[in-house]
């Protein structure tokens, strides 16, 4: 063989030598923590499955005694928590750092390839599709843009393999992180967490901290490092209307039996007008800001057509003046409807019953309790009698419009000060690592259940998100580009290296 030949087919390989030496640390722990989340995306998290929840605390918990940590599993009415600590000095402080180990069920049916418990790599070609990538074909780098599509990848276990990868990072440089760390790794998340506020108060003692770190959602759509400084609270409502008391022939009842689809109809758009603001007597009631607040959503990055692209909508709903605005209000949305078949089901009748399920995004200066019976007292305006059963037969010969109503618990939202010392600490972690100032968002539109954390341990909480914008979480083909499990072990060894 010539030189030349021999030259030739050497550098390509002296060329990806050069490319993995001139990694980062943070880089080059990027592909053994991707793969240790291709193995943990694989064991099955259906937060409705014991079976489910019981193999990935295992799995964690071996994970986590590997990095220097004990665990524990945490009995409590519900599936069982994972606690793991850390302690480096009674003198420092300590961070709890929140995460979940659950995910929302599946269908697998609607995603594209063989299992959601099975983590497929892939990269998008020019126009957007994806391709898998055999993970055999990946050598000693791994490509920034490619994504590992499955159940959880994102939401939330990518995050906690960030975090356990970024203690190699510390064990490889010889460091260990300056606070003693908690980590508390809730088991019901996507369930709504029930047991969650009863558990934080009979184990108070056990999760004391300084500060409570959450770890989940996405990051601003930018990509740019985030900080954010609360988060809207959740409650429900199901509202079944009533029509005749069984479906009946369309052609023989048509125009005389009430249809309640029609009724729901009409009862739905007597809540919010046809820019999405809520119609309801005093829904946003003390929802106001001041100028420092004003400036603080101002600027964060948002650019609107960016999020009308991601969305695929022309316009969106005016309820506040800008995206962030949108978030500061208490939300009234419609989640899912039911009534009679349709499709090749579809059926000639007027449905007996039409049922909605609404959900209530709560904002801090919004109760709960307060926000149902407005929308009790609205219904009633609008000349509904309102039961907490399936209508009996004199109900309904005595009442022309009938409607049950039935409200869920609620987990209350939170907001820390942005201007709090451990926003600062947090933010001076950021600014250290990526030498610029991380988004500050003041509240963030999702749900985390945090506020027993805030109200049982009495310590501030800010939510510092790791996982890409686009990530699909909580529906099929569900993703997390690699470029952001780089960003997550960055972001978690400035904060482990940062002193409170």
């Amino acid at each position: 063989m010539s030189y030349q030949k021999l030259l030739l087919l050497l550098l390509p390989l002296l060329f990806n030598a050069c490319l993995v030496a001139q990694k980062t640390t943070f880089e080059k722990q990027t592909l053994p923590a991707v793969m240790e989340l291709k193995t943990l995306v694989g064991i099955p998290n259906n937060g409705l499955s014991k079976k489910d929840i019981q193999a990935n605390i295992d799995w964690l918990s071996t994970a986590f005694q590997n990095r220097g940590f004990t665990t524990q599993s945490l009995p409590n009415k519900g599936n069982p928590l994972l606690f793991a600590e850390q302690q480096i000095s009674e003198d420092l402080p300590t961070v709890l750092f929140y995460m979940h180990l659950d995910g929302q069920p599946v269908d697998p049916t609607k995603w594209n390839q063989e299992s959601p418990y099975k983590a497929v790599l892939k990269k998008a070609d020019a126009d957007g599709n994806w391709t898998t990538v055999s993970w055999d074909s990946v050598g000693e780098a791994i490509d920034p843009s490619w994504r590992i599509f499955g159940r959880s990848a994102a939401d939330d276990k990518g995050p906690i393999i960030g975090f356990l990868n970024a203690m190699d990072v510390l064990k490889k440089e010889g460091k260990k992180p300056v606070f003693n760390v908690k980590v508390i790794m809730d088991s019901e998340e996507e369930m709504g967490s029930k047991y969650l506020a009863e558990a934080v108060a009979e184990y108070e003692t056990l999760l004391q901290a300084d500060v409570l770190i959450i770890n989940d959602g996405p990051v601003h759509i930018s990509g740019h490092p985030t900080l954010i400084f609360g988060c809207r609270g959740i409650t429900t409502v199901n509202l079944t209307v009533f029509g005749a008391s069984k479906p009946q022939h369309s052609g023989h009842y048509g125009n005389y039996a009430p249809n309640p689809n029609f009724m729901m109809a009409h009862l739905l758009a007597s809540m919010k007008d046809q820019t999405g603001k809520v119609l309801i007597d005093g829904y946003y009631d003390g929802v106001e800001w001041d100028k420092a607040a004003a400036s603080t959503m101002a600027a964060v990055p948002d650019k609107k057509a960016d999020i009308l692209n991601l969305l695929q909508i022309a316009e969106p709903e005016q309820v506040g003046a800008s995206y962030q605005e949108s978030l500061q209000y208490p939300s009234l949305n419609v989640r899912g409807m039911s009534s009679a078949w349709v499709g090749s089901q579809a059926r000639t009748i007027v449905p007996d019953k039409t049922t909605v399920a609404i959900d209530i995004r709560l904002v801090p200066e919004s109760d709960p309790k307060r926000l149902v019976e407005l929308i009790k007292k609205h219904i009633e305006g609008q000349g509904y009698y309102i039961v907490n059963h399936e209508p009996t037969k004199e109900e309904r010969l005595k009442y022309p419009k009938i409607c049950y109503l039935y409200a869920g618990g609620a987990t209350l939202p939170f907001r820390t000060d942005l201007n709090s010392e451990e926003g600062k600490w947090l933010e001076k972690a950021i600014q250290k690592q990526y030498k610029k100032d991380p988004v500050k968002v003041r509240i963030m539109g999702g749900t985390v259940p945090i506020s027993s954390f805030i109200n049982q341990l009495k310590i501030p909480a800010i939510i510092v998100p790791m996982v890409n914008s686009d990530n699909n979480q909580h529906s099929p083909n569900e993703n997390f580009r690699v470029d952001y499990m780089t960003n997550s072990i960055r972001t978690f060894y400035a904060i482990m290296t940062t002193k409170m």
